[in-house]
């Protein structure tokens, strides 16, 4: 029991004040729970809303493609200049320190490779997000893709209720292949699915019209990077993402392919956070290169 010497009785009860606990910083997240939101904190930074997600998933179905031959060399040194890590757990495991102390969203589903079908994928045990202490968990969801559409919308309904009963947020990330449509109407399908599922992120293109997109989304959507752009191009990307509604955005090629990986990342974040134009994104990005 407390010591009740020097005791004081309560008096500063702010009667009349309203209470200070302002609504969440995330979409959709204010009826979330404790840990899910103390999760989304971790990748959503309070003051701007925002975030910029390194990815570096690739592997599990592309092998060691340019850039992610060493993950030692080539993607340790950038994340201290992300909000996020997007990772399988074996590189996590393996080649990301411990003591990096950033937020982790899980790569949760594995399966085929780009040398066979796509999107045929299981859900990796969600005791290992827990052992990794995961922030988030990224599940595959192909919209309109044949057979894989219902593979992969089970995968996020069950990501979804382990996330759920144990605290963990879901990414929801949609698919595109070769038969699908790549606009605003597909986006805002596959979009509006995630959410509807459960998710608590999406993770999809930009588009025309994606401020549609976002709209109709009722969680936050961060922009994957797609195949590598010249850097002008990306930064680009990244401010006409952010400037329609984005919550921020998942790059990986357009980062560890750049010609100054280092540079990028930082022109990547000053644009998401501090609202810099693509003009002044390049400028950065050529001042960090000299």
């Amino acid at each position: 029991m407390p010591d009740m010497d020097g005791f004081r009785e309560a008096t500063n009860f702010g009667i009349g004040q309203a209470s200070q606990c302002s609504d969440f910083h995330v979409k959709g997240a204010s009826n979330l729970s404790w840990g899910m939101k103390d999760r989304l904190s971790r990748i959503f930074n309070p003051k701007t809303g925002k975030a910029v997600l390194l990815a570096f998933d690739h592997g599990f179905i592309m092998g060691p493609t340019s850039g992610l031959e060493r993950i030692d060399l080539n993607i340790v040194p950038l994340v201290q200049y992300a909000d996020c890590l997007m990772c399988t757990r074996g590189i996590l495991q393996s080649s990301i320190p411990a003591n990096v102390n950033k937020p982790i969203c899980l790569r949760s589903d594995a399966g085929t490779t780009i040398l066979t079908e796509l999107n045929r994928n299981v859900l990796i045990d969600v005791e290992d997000a827990i052992r990794y202490n995961a922030s988030a968990m990224a599940v595959m969801f192909a919209a309109g893709d044949g057979e894989q559409e219902a593979i992969t919308a089970a995968n996020l309904t069950e990501a979804v209720d382990l996330g759920n009963r144990y605290g963990i947020p879901v990414m929801g990330v949609t698919a595109v292949g070769k038969q699908m449509a790549r606009d605003a109407r597909y986006f805002a399908l596959a979009s509006r699915v995630c959410a509807e599922t459960g998710a608590s992120i999406v993770k999809t293109y930009y588009c025309e019209g994606f401020e549609k997109v976002v709209a109709a989304c009722p969680v936050p959507i961060v922009i994957a990077g797609g195949k590598k752009l010249p850097e002008k191009e990306a930064i680009e990307l990244c401010y006409k993402a952010v400037n329609d509604g984005a919550a921020g955005v998942d790059m990986g090629r357009n980062v560890f392919q750049s010609e100054n990986p280092t540079a990028m990342i930082q022109a990547v974040h000053a644009v998401v956070h501090e609202g810099l134009t693509p003009e002044q994104g390049m400028e950065m990005f050529n001042d960090l290169s000299k």
